[in-house]
């Protein structure tokens, strides 16, 4: 028998789903690589792994790794993919689950509409928690970079981390903002030890912004759910947005609140199957 999976979409942010709870299945990088080839593979930003976990009350444990085969902390898109995973296997009975993470344990809602509402957890804005090289903990902070013009220039960012590390820039047009251009040599910073995530983000009004972001391991993707979460909670800590925020991303529309310094992150939007597959292994 071949291996079992699950193509899903969150706005577009597409997942390989692998439920290892009814399977076993080995990899490393150079398989996931494989799998996530566009062209000679399944294809998908990233792959999620539902394992058994042994913590009371929690349904599954839940990993992401990225592309590249690297593994990350966090993905928004992915939890509200996973709920729905874990929905459709429990024969649509079970609306409400907790799942592990490499962060702590998620707590995910399928509505009746099946959208899903997802506690992101609490974001820090501490430097050395996020990770940034900074001594400070700051609402701004510059960052001298080298990309591909001849000269070096300053770039001006929030950072936050909310299970994974985000930096955050302003800009006055997300369509023509350089993410190409600068979102890898953000992303590889050396102020930043473990990369960062960064958000590209314009402001419509006070309860709207639009957002691209480079995800480190996986580049531009259609939508990054810590990254509507980063934009907005940064927006909403400088006192320049107001809740619910709705964060418009390439794949679609994400809705954030947050209640302030110490809360967790509200985040509710779609996610959807694509198709069900077996390959060999």
């Amino acid at each position: 028998m071949g291996l079992r999976f699950t193509k899903m979409h969150g706005l577009g942010n597409d997942f390989m789903v692998i439920d290892r709870r009814e399977q076993y299945v080995d990899f490393d990088a150079a398989q996931i690589q494989e799998w996530s080839d566009r062209h000679r593979g399944i294809g998908f930003d990233q792959l999620l792994i539902l394992d058994q976990t042994t913590l009371k009350g929690v349904d599954f444990r839940y990993r992401i790794f990225n592309a590249d085969g690297s593994e990350v902390e966090h993905c928004g898109n992915g939890a509200r993919c996973v709920a729905r995973f874990a929905h459709r296997a429990s024969g649509n009975t079970q609306n409400n689950f907790q799942c592990e993470t490499a962060r702590g344990v998620l707590r995910l809602e399928v509505q009746s509409n099946l959208d899903v509402v997802v506690q992101m957890g609490v974001p820090t804005f501490e430097p050395s928690e996020i990770p940034l090289s900074r001594e400070q903990s700051l609402l701004e902070y510059s960052l001298d970079i080298a990309s591909n013009a001849p000269q070096s220039h300053v770039v001006r960012f929030g950072a936050l981390a909310i299970g994974n590390p985000h930096a955050v820039l302003t800009v006055s047009d997300v369509a023509s903002a350089p993410v190409a251009e600068l979102g890898p040599v953000i992303e590889r910073h050396p102020d930043f030890p473990n990369r960062v995530n960064v958000g590209f983000t314009e402001k419509v009004s006070a309860n709207h912004i639009r957002l691209r972001v480079f995800e480190r391991g996986a580049g531009e993707t259609e939508a990054c759910g810590t990254g509507a979460c980063a934009a907005a909670v940064i927006g909403l800590a400088r006192g320049e947005l107001h809740n619910p925020v709705t964060v418009s991303l390439p794949g679609g529309d994400l809705q954030i609140q947050w209640a302030g310094v110490g809360e967790q992150v509200i985040m509710a939007g779609p996610a959807a199957f694509v198709y069900d597959g077996e390959i060999s292994n």
